[in-house]
């Protein structure tokens, strides 16, 4: 049996190797040009990044370490974590030692608490939990390690510290945030038998008495937890962390970009447009009402949430899993069965609207409604659990980035004189 970390020592040196091989041989190799549309476009498409733990290939969906999400669906999400890190699933005895070591590490600071009973009471649940995250920088490992001196050969170590720390608190944290926040009671302490999405699920007081709320809390942090290294969240916390920022500020700058409402909001906005459809027609449309109604939505300058995706151009993997769930646990959940129509009819008014690129579900489209179902309809705190399952994307791609000695973040800009100047306007 070998721990996270000892795997990780295993596997490093070779990798260091490889790249610095790689880099020697092709190090001056284009793999991309930039168009001024993409200069002024957010950058959309310009190859400039290295992500090994993920990529999104658009007519496959979501690949974990080469993995298609898909066939890791019934995986614990600490599984996909040490995948996410490794690039191996790990084995029986490897999984139980690190659930061990997040159920060894989940108490969470008192004074973590305290600040957060400071904060108004109608603050945003992701305020109060990215607040949490960056009080925490105390406990900061990585940094206190940095400042008495270590060799940059070693930096993945602390930085691995952090994020096991961290994420093992992340659940207690969300937990207590959504308890606190929406009057749900007091906080309920992680039992230490539970694994980690369980633990969650338990942690915030929903009902569960046949259990399928944990093994869907589980599925959402599977199919959440990492998408490339591009998107706002993923992106931010790479660019943080490059220059030798902690855990701690990392997570916090990239989750506080999960917060904008072109990033983490999807998933509501979804739910949302869902309940409009169930409370004009008083349950589940016809299908010849909700085409009327998908048309009445497009004709009026609004979009489908939930339809259409940057990437992709195919249905999301990750929603074909989310309606798998609702079909086998929800099937007769008024709210499901208006998601499952719309898959049904909105793909067909799309490809004759003729706008769209994509016309097929992303993974907002479905998510929404099984956390309605099973009584979280507090629409601000989605992003949280988002945030939950994301981290660990972000953590992983952090400790590789250290592994690696990748270098800090430094693009070059330009200004528009100089655009001006290039092409001769």
């Amino acid at each position: 049996m070998a721990s996270l970390k000892e795997k990780l020592a295993q596997q490093i040196p070779g990798l260091r190797e490889e790249i610095k091989n790689f880099l020697a041989e092709h190090g001056d190799k284009e793999i991309s040009s930039v168009k001024i549309s993409q200069a002024y476009g957010g950058m959309r498409g310009v190859r400039a990044m290295v992500c090994d733990t993920s990529e999104v290939p658009p007519d496959k969906g979501l690949l974990i370490r080469g993995i298609p999400i898909g066939e890791l669906t019934e995986k614990y999400p600490e599984e996909i974590f040490y995948l996410l890190c490794t690039g191996e699933l790990p084995a029986k005895d490897d999984l139980a030692d690190l659930q061990k070591e997040f159920s060894d590490r989940c108490e969470v600071p008192g004074y973590v608490w305290k600040v957060l009973e400071a904060m108004p009471s109608e603050s945003h649940p992701m305020c109060m939990f990215n607040t949490a995250i960056l009080v925490m920088e105390n406990e900061s490992v990585f940094r206190k390690r940095y400042d008495e001196g270590m060799k940059k050969t070693e930096y993945w170590e602390p930085m691995l510290e952090d994020c096991l720390n961290l994420l093992a608190k992340l659940p207690n944290i969300a937990a207590g945030v959504y308890r606190m926040r929406f009057g749900k009671g007091k906080r309920i302490e992680p039992k230490k038998d539970l694994d980690w999405g369980a633990n969650y699920a338990y942690m915030l007081g929903v009902d569960d008495p046949d259990g399928n709320f944990a093994k869907m809390m589980r599925l959402y942090l599977v199919l959440h937890s990492d998408h490339e290294g591009g998107n706002v969240s993923a992106h931010t916390s790479h660019c943080v962390a490059s220059a030798l920022s902690d855990a701690y500020y990392a997570v916090s700058a990239g989750l506080n970009g999960l917060a904008g409402p072109l990033h983490g909001l999807a998933n509501q906005e979804c739910l949302k447009w869902v309940i409009e459809v169930h409370k004009k027609f008083k349950g589940v449309p016809t299908d010849e009402q909700l085409k009327q109604f998908a048309w009445d939505t497009l004709n009026s300058g609004k979009v489908i949430p939930g339809y259409g995706h940057a990437v992709l151009r195919v249905t999301d993997p990750r929603y074909t899993a989310f309606r798998a769930f609702g079909q086998k646990h929800m099937a007769d959940d008024p709210i499901f069965q208006i998601v499952d129509k719309v898959y049904t009819i909105v793909p067909g008014v799309l490809k004759e609207h003729g706008k769209a690129k994509n016309p097929w579900p992303n993974v907002d489209a479905g998510s929404g409604a099984l956390l309605y179902h099973y009584g979280l309809k507090e629409f601000s705190y989605y992003t949280v659990l988002f945030s939950v399952s994301r981290a660990m994307g972000m953590c992983s791609q952090m400790i590789v980035s250290r592994a690696m000695g990748y270098p800090i973040e430094r693009p070059k800009s330009s200004t528009t004189k100089w655009l001006k100047a290039q092409v001769g306007a």
